[in-house]
This record gives C-alpha cells, sequence and structure tokens, in this order.
C-alpha cells in the first residue's frame, strides 16, 4: 500500500505540510465469518442485543440476534444507562429475551480506577437491572441473568482465566442461601459451570 498511497496528492499535500503522511494499511482481524448455529435453531426463542461494543453486536448478529441502536450508547463510563433499560424492555414486546451488555465496569478495570468501576457497576444495577427488575415483577413467567462476561481486575488493569460470579431468578429457579453478589459467595455455591458455554441452558431450560 505504501508505493500506491505516498503518490496520492493528499499524502503528498501532507508531506508538504511537514505531517505524517498516511501511506500504510494495516490489515486486522480479518477472517471468514464461522459457521454457527443460530440462536433460534439451538433453543428455540428470538432476541436482541445492546451493545457499544462491535464484536459483542458482531456475535449477535452471527447467531441471528437483532441488534439495537441505542442513542447514547458509548461502551464508555458516560453510556446511557437507562436508554439501554429502556429500549430492552421495549424489545420484549416481541422477542423472547434482550441480551444488554455495558462495557464501562470492564474500561474502569483496564484503566485500574476502582472508584469508576464502583459506579459504573451501581449504575448498571440501578438503571438496569433495577429497571428490569420493576417490570418483570409485574410479569410472572420471567427470569433474569447478570453476570461479566469476564473478569477486569483493577489491580491487573487487564483480562484474568477467573471464575466469575452470576445471579438468575425467575420463574422455576430455586433460590439458594446466599445473601450477596460476589465472586467470594460464588466460590461457595452448589450450582457453578465449568464449561461456561452450558449456563445459557440451563437459565432457559423449560
Amino acid at each position: 500500500s505504501k508505493n500506491i498511497l505516498s503518490s496520492h496528492e493528499v499524502n503528498q499535500v501532507r508531506v508538504d505540510l511537514g505531517e505524517n503522511p498516511a501511506n500504510m494499511i494495516w490489515l486486522w482481524g480479518q477472517g471468514r465469518k464461522p459457521r454457527i448455529p443460530t440462536f433460534y435453531s439451538k433453543y428455540k426463542i428470538k432476541g436482541s442485543v445492546i451493545s457499544a461494543v462491535d464484536l459483542i453486536k458482531g456475535i449477535g448478529k452471527t447467531i441471528g440476534l437483532d441488534v439495537i441502536e441505542v442513542p447514547g450508547a458509548t461502551g464508555f463510563y458516560d453510556t446511557n444507562y437507562r436508554g439501554k433499560a429502556e429500549y430492552g424492555l421495549r424489545s420484549l414486546n416481541n422477542k423472547d429475551f434482550i441480551f444488554v451488555h455495558v462495557e464501562a465496569p470492564d474500561e474502569a478495570g483496564h484503566n485500574g480506577d476502582i472508584r469508576a468501576k464502583i459506579t459504573a457497576i451501581e449504575r448498571f444495577d440501578k438503571e438496569i437491572v433495577g429497571r428490569f427488575l420493576e417490570y418483570l415483577e409485574r410479569h410472572r413467567d420471567f427470569r433474569i441473568l447478570v453476570l461479566p462476561d469476564h473478569p477486569t481486575p483493577v489491580k491487573l488493569r487487564t483480562h484474568s482465566r477467573d471464575a466469575i460470579c452470576f445471579a438468575m431468578c425467575g420463574e422455576g429457579i430455586k433460590p439458594d442461601k446466599k445473601q450477596s453478589f460476589s465472586e467470594f459467595t460464588s466460590e461457595k455455591s452448589p450450582l457453578n459451570f465449568k464449561d461456561g458455554y452450558k449456563l445459557i441452558g440451563e437459565f432457559i431450560k423449560r
């Protein structure tokens, strides 16, 4: 690409102005679309996904979920929490489930910012989980699952392979005696999954 782009008039002007030319193309993440069964073909329910992260939206599209774009969803601390809840609840009018993803706690972990991480989790709990519970309590036949996709410890500032905690409730789900939601209590829970992908099957089984 350098031989071609270096002679482009825009780059020639940039060089004349003492600026760096844009003369290289970096191909990153290229590949073929994986052949993955749709979510509906495996579980017989239809859903949507809300996320500001292209990776999550891409996975959603690949398995046949509708991608919902929410104004103000940034993938950072200032994301539109309430908007994600509102759009997610609205989608339940014509879908069986909604997957709402929030990136802010992960970003705070990468930045090593414990205060920002706590705030992001609290806002997620209040403005998204809380809103869904208020709505779902008026509908007896429901289930809700809350979990991170992976740990991002503030001390490490990167992803780790530690086990994650999850909480689920709703129709047909038997509660345990745990009174808090944390890695410490989840380690002692009798319900755990060595293979994480099996969790969704347990969650939606009839």
